[in-house]
């Protein structure tokens, strides 16, 4: 049992258990509507696109995650406009845009000659390195997610399945497409500081995947990525204290290989309903 509990004797760990908590929750939850609407290519636009606001906010001495924030939802924002008013494809329109801000990104952190921030903690995530401001950052950040999902529980539900009866029964499906959009983006903002902006859409596909994989029914299938998202954040932290490894990339292979059990599940219940 000491062994057990042996790395909650440290601050440091007991902050990244509530942040690994949190972000695997809300990920999770995100993720099911990513999954419904074969969106997961947006996780990792978005935070690549938070890119430029990180280099932005360092060249001004400015918060980090702030810069990330205004960024990834500018580029949300401008995704939803340009698919919807441009008539341009979505997958296009993240292409074009998220691209477009990492250049940004990079270009402006090229012309700084006092660009010497590591880089790292923003690109595979430093959970280990939170502090009590991150988590409650995080939690709050996490519980407005939670209240606007909860709030939009209806049309995003509708929207997700069939727009046009939902455009039909008086939902308004673009001002719920850009909702979304946004929600995403604080999503995202909430998870760097976990996995790092090259990890943060793992999070966001892979549990909601592996729970669409045992179930078809929209409650089930976001309460089951909810507890696939949790066991991969909470219990990769632990693998990776145990066997001093990244904790980010941890929490996103254990993951990935629930996510493959819940293939082979799926795979073994097929011939079952089979006529």
């Amino acid at each position: 049992m000491d062994g057990i509990l042996a790395p909650f004797q440290y601050d440091f760990m007991q902050r990244a258990f509530v942040v690994a908590l949190f972000v695997g929750a809300l990920c999770s939850m995100m993720g099911t509507y990513v999954v419904l609407r074969k969106l997961s290519f947006i996780g990792d636009g978005l935070a690549h696109a938070s890119f430029a606001g990180i280099a932005i906010a360092y060249l001004r001495g400015a918060n980090f995650y702030a810069g990330a924030a205004v960024a990834t939802i500018v580029t949300a924002l401008g995704i939803g406009f340009v698919h919807r008013r441009g008539r341009v494809s979505l997958d296009t329109s993240i292409g074009v845009l998220f691209t477009g801000a990492f250049a940004l990104g990079v270009f402006l952190m090229s012309r700084s000659p006092r660009a010497t921030v590591d880089l790292q903690s923003f690109l595979f995530g430093s959970i280990l390195g939170v502090s009590q401001y991150d988590v409650a950052m995080v939690v709050g950040l996490g519980l407005a997610v939670a209240l606007a999902v909860g709030a939009l529980w209806r049309p995003l539900l509708y929207t997700s399945f069939d727009p046009v009866v939902a455009q039909a029964a008086g939902i308004r499906a673009g001002f719920v497409d850009y909702a979304l959009l946004v929600v995403i983006a604080v999503t995202i903002i909430v998870s760097l500081q976990a996995v790092g902006i090259v990890l943060v859409a793992a999070l966001l596909v892979t549990p909601a995947a592996a729970a669409a994989q045992l179930t078809k029914r929209f409650v089930p299938m976001m309460l089951l990525s909810c507890a696939f998202g949790v066991f991969s954040t909470v219990g990769g932290l632990y693998a990776s204290y145990e066997l001093h490894a990244s904790s980010g990339a941890t929490i996103v292979l254990l993951a990935t290989f629930l996510f493959f059990c819940a293939l082979g599940v799926s795979a073994m219940r097929r011939p079952l309903r089979a006529p």
